[in-house]
């Protein structure tokens, strides 16, 4: 009956979305005060019924219910209990009911921490995302059912996991990057309530900003993780591939981040309003997308779930409604709001408007990639296939020019600054960068365009962000005191900023400078790359909790000294008899040395890969910086104050 139960509290929360959808909507329009005062009980309502929903799907996978469907293609007896639960959402539509599940602990969210805000704006801010989780609700019940039965035969003993998908990733990935994913929902609903409102003004952008940065760092987070995973567990060696499921994600990170600067505009000078509620639209609008591109079968990826067209024509009809509807919102009532402030060429304002031209035109040019094949196959152009060198040649230059513009824009003051002393103010940090971009090449030996012209982008940044502490921290007691009396939304600037600069050294340095050999080895046999000297010790048999695997044991030795022993494996999972390469990786801040066990060749010898890549984990150490940074913004004093004048 636990299948029955979770089914019936999601028909359940179905029912009290579409209450909150309606009924705060027609009290804000009409004034009536209790009608918007139900929206914080239904939001509460529609969490428990989805959480308890959810639970019932993991104890059927716990107890191993393979009369469920779902549970039976995605789990079996043999799998870890740790896995079990990760595969609830491992598949389509658990990832689906997680979703929903996620899109009402963001509403609960915003209905309690709120307290402050005017009833009629919450009303609509709630009622917008009654509305999406309504879309999202019957998508689950009617496409996606997690709780079908298959009654009255069904299977004995399930199917096994994806062993792609058995790694401590899949626990961690998918919800923190749904937790960015949807938080987008939350600055969506507060902009539609502005546009119905007719109104913007700073507190409304000082109320947003927050919600923004938190989805912003589970965004950010979500796609660090998903880019980690891919790197040690596919055996690749890489780190980004340019795949249409991760160019989903990426794509609103890249508007989500031109949206937190935009705010930041709105909220100290009450610029970029239209611009501002724009991207709030455009952000999650992307996050729809990339739910129709993962979810109808209209692409080929390692991550994509579904196949059914069906589903397709579902998320594709919803999200015409939402997307369509709110730019027809935005055009009928957005050119109403007031003109913003005029502001000089060498003011912040007009740094956060290139920054935001140029994030979105990545954007652009990463969505025209994504879709293109798919319009060719439609339109019978034939297949096209558009892979990494159409990417890099425009992301890499326009990124590089982000970052030269990056910590410009943060130094400089808004409405104008003087441009004597703009030039005067770089003169240090360029010498800095010039040094370092000449200087770390010559430690490999070689200067590489990439890697020259990473290293002074990066220094420039980190340069300019050091002189531009020093100089807000003087103060007439001390510096230390000056240093401790800037805001933590400042703070968490700088410490973005500089975890892209470790990212931006990290991509460019592991691109140029790492080695990669594919060898024939068996025990006994030695191998030098990069100075590092590889001796294959021996092959034997690993026994795992549901599968066996040949182990491989590999020293690695520089200068006669000891640096790591790997053990890289090939397995074979019982239950599907698949067979998966894990690698075996010793990391350090500096390099990571990275052995993948191939196919076994004649006698006792056995195919290779061996990479040395250094500063890899720089990519991931500066993503963990800029998702610290949104963390450290968050706690800046002006967003835990009251505003009792939010919506004109």
């Amino acid at each position: 009956m636990i299948a029955e139960y979770g089914h019936f509290a999601l028909i359940l929360a179905l029912v009290l979305a579409i209450l909150q959808a309606v009924i705060p909507q027609i009290g804000a329009y009409a004034e009536n005060r209790l009608w918007m005062a139900t929206a914080r009980p239904l939001v509460l309502g529609q969490s428990l019924f989805v959480t308890f929903s959810f639970g019932c799907l993991v104890a059927l996978f716990i107890n191993d219910d393979f009369s469920v469907r779902y549970v039976a293609e995605n789990s079996n007896t043999l799998l870890p209990y740790r896995y079990k639960i990760s595969a609830v959402w491992a598949a389509h539509e658990g990832s689906l009911l997680l979703w929903v599940l996620i899109l009402s602990l963001w509403s609960l969210a915003v209905s309690i921490f709120s307290s402050s805000l005017p009833k009629h704006l919450i009303a609509r801010v709630l009622g917008v995302m009654g509305f999406i989780s309504v879309g999202f609700y019957l998508f689950v019940l009617f496409t996606s059912n997690p709780f079908d039965r298959s009654l009255p035969f069904f299977l004995l003993e399930g199917a096994d996991l994806n062993p792609l998908l058995q790694d401590v990733g899949l626990i961690f990935h998918p919800p923190i990057l749904y937790m960015g994913y949807v938080g987008l929902s939350v600055a969506f609903s507060f902009s539609i309530a502005a546009l119905m409102a007719g109104s913007v003004d700073s507190a409304w952008a000082r109320w947003v900003r927050p919600w923004t940065l938190i989805a912003w760092m589970f965004l950010t987070l979500g796609i660090s993780l998903g880019s980690w995973w891919a790197y040690y567990e596919l055996g690749w060696g890489g780190w980004w591939f340019w795949d249409p499921v991760e160019n989903a994600s990426f794509m609103p990170w890249l508007v989500c981040t031109a949206l937190v600067h935009s705010l930041s505009a709105t909220e100290k000078r009450g610029a970029f309003t239209n611009w501002t509620l724009l991207l709030a639209i455009i952000a999650f609008s992307l996050s729809l997308l990339g739910t129709f591109l993962v979810r109808s079968g209209v692409l080929t990826s390692v991550h994509a779930f579904a196949t059914d067209p069906t589903r397709g024509i579902f998320i594709l009809t919803f999200l015409i409604i939402v997307i369509g509807g709110s730019l027809l919102l935005f055009a009928l009532r957005g050119p109403t709001k007031k003109r913003s402030k005029g502001f000089s060429v060498l003011s912040k304002e007009m740094f956060i408007l290139i920054n935001n031209l140029l994030l979105v035109g990545l954007t652009a040019m990463i969505l025209l990639g994504t879709l293109y094949p798919l319009v060719s196959d439609v339109l019978g152009w034939g297949k096209i296939s558009v892979g990494p060198p159409y990417f890099n040649l425009f992301f890499v230059p326009l990124t590089l020019l982000l970052g030269i513009l990056m910590p410009i824009g943060s130094v400089l003051r808004w409405k104008k600054s003087d441009s004597v002393k703009v030039l005067y103010y770089f003169n240090g940090p360029l010498v800095c960068a010039l040094f370092m971009g000449g200087l770390i090449p010559l430690f490999y030996g070689s200067y590489e365009v990439v890697a020259v012209v990473t290293i002074f982008v990066a220094s420039w940044v980190v340069s300019v962000t050091a002189r531009d502490v020093w100089q807000k921290s003087a103060h007439s007691r001390s510096r230390l005191h000056g240093f401790m009396r800037l805001n933590a939304s400042y703070f968490g600037m700088i410490i973005a900023h500089i975890g892209v600069a470790v990212c931006i050294a990290g991509v460019g340095l592991t691109s140029v400078y790492s080695i990669q050999r594919d060898v024939r080895m068996e025990p006994g046999d030695q191998i030098t790359v990069a100075d590092y000297k590889f001796e294959f010790i021996s092959i034997g048999p690993f026994k795992g909790p549901n599968f066996i695997a040949d182990q491989a044991e590999i020293t690695v030795t520089k200068n006669d000294l000891s640096v790591a022993t790997l053990y890289p494996q090939k397995r074979r999972y019982l239950a599907s008899g698949q067979t998966m390469t894990e690698a075996s990786i010793n990391s350090g801040i500096f390099r990571d040395i990275y052995v993948a066990l191939g196919e076994r060749l004649k006698g006792d010898a056995w195919a290779l890969r061996v990479y040395v890549k250094p500063f890899v984990i720089w990519i991931w150490l500066g993503t963990l910086f800029i998702a610290l940074g949104a963390l450290v913004a968050l706690t800046d004093k002006r967003y835990r104050r009251g505003h009792k004048k939010v919506i004109n």
